[in-house]
């Protein structure tokens, strides 16, 4: 047998990849279950979304490659809505990288910047696939605590003590998943000048602004950002279009171009159709973030009410489409307590575990579930 490549042995395959398999399992037995664990929206992206890419299959050109840099009018777009939403000022021409995801971002800049053995700071809690990708690379990382007490911000001072020579970039992600928390202006200005102190590329991962969040915000907005800051962005959460792999990387015209310089050797370019959507996608009136509010507020409230039949605590002012619950004291696993559940009550949500050390003696609950699904989950613990 044809050995793997050594890179395999520093990663497993991804927790919600194993574990759905698991899900699917009990689902075709017969089972009822509630899936309540994965961020993955149930709504639709809009009718005019869905009609841009339903015309676009008959424009001339439109099955053919795609420039790598995708269309000049989709980056014009990223551009404007970055200017409306954000107060950021990218140029299309060259600050600006459509992605197939925001995942795939992650990737090309690790590719782009990272050498063997060099560091990178990864939030702890976060997102896992700044770990897996770090190691796929051949880098090392280096885990930073978030902590309710500190509002899962970094502690900077703390981090300065420590010998960051070898640090190359950092991961932060705001609006954080999976906490909920938010970041200010003033606490991006004290992370740029972090960076800028100790030469390192921060990215910040920027998915969930527009999710029952009134002030989005982006590291790009700081004086001077893009000297040493990325920001990636997708559609998939804020148009209801994850399946559509459509996100963003923004950030100097040199560090795009590095981005770039991956990317062109991945893929052939984006499907014309999808990017006509994401144009329509970024066009999209103030009433569009006000219904999609609408409906994760009502779901967060009665997921509020599941949490509180468990016993959890939460933070009533956390954004993005997750609640992110602190376990009652005496339970001695994550992991253990939501297998319990998805046995007992057929409902599966995500142990904190998954997400870093920090994680543990929490449970994420995703909003990405109908309020007939969640009231029948509470109706389940009566």
């Amino acid at each position: 047998m044809i050995r793997t490549a050594d890179r395999l042995h520093t990663v497993e395959e991804y927790y919600f990849s194993k574990k759905l398999r698991e899900v699917r399992g009990l689902m075709a037995e017969g089972r009822p279950i509630i899936n309540m664990g994965i961020g993955s929206p149930d709504l639709a992206p809009s009718k005019e979304i869905i009609e841009s890419v339903q015309n676009a299959v008959f424009d001339v050109g439109a099955h053919q490659y795609q420039s790598y840099q995708g269309l000049p009018e989709l980056r014009a777009a990223i551009s404007e809505f970055y200017a409306a939403k954000f107060n950021v000022t990218a140029n299309p021409e060259n600050e600006i990288l459509p992605l197939m995801g925001s995942k795939e971002g992650i990737m090309h800049i690790s590719m782009a910047f990272l050498n063997q053995n060099d560091e990178v700071l990864i939030p702890d809690p976060g997102y896992p696939t700044y770990t897996s990708v770090t190691k796929l690379v051949g880098a090392k990382a280096r885990y930073y605590n978030l902590s309710p007490e500190n509002n899962w911000f970094p502690d900077l001072e703390a981090l300065q003590e420590q010998d960051l020579s070898k640090v190359k970039l950092m991961w932060i992600n705001y609006p954080h998943m999976p906490t909920g928390a938010t970041a200010s202006h003033e606490q991006f200005e004290q992370l740029i000048a972090f960076a800028k102190q100790n030469d390192i590329l921060l990215v910040n991962d920027n998915p969930y602004s527009f999710v029952l969040n009134e002030n989005p915000t982006s590291i790009l907005a700081v004086d001077g950002a893009k000297e040493f800051s990325l920001e990636l962005n997708s559609l998939s959460k804020t148009f209801n279009m994850a399946g559509w792999r459509v996100g963003m990387v923004l950030g100097s015209a040199e560090h795009i171009n590095a981005v770039l310089k991956v990317k062109s050797n991945m893929d052939s370019g984006m499907f014309y159709g999808i990017q006509k959507g994401a144009i329509a996608a970024l066009k999209s009136g103030e009433d569009w973030f006000q219904e999609l509010n609408k409906v994760y507020r009502a779901r967060q409230e009665l997921i509020f009410k599941l949490a509180d039949k468990l016993g959890c605590t939460y933070d009533k002012n956390s954004v993005g489409m997750f609640v992110w619950a602190k376990l009652p004291k005496g339970i001695p696993s994550a992991e253990e307590f939501i297998n319990g559940i998805l046995y007992d009550k057929d409902i599966f949500l995500t142990p904190g575990t998954i997400f870093g050390s920090m994680g543990e003696g929490y449970i994420r609950f995703s909003l990405c579930v109908t309020e007939e699904k969640i009231q029948e989950a509470i109706n389940r613990f009566e």
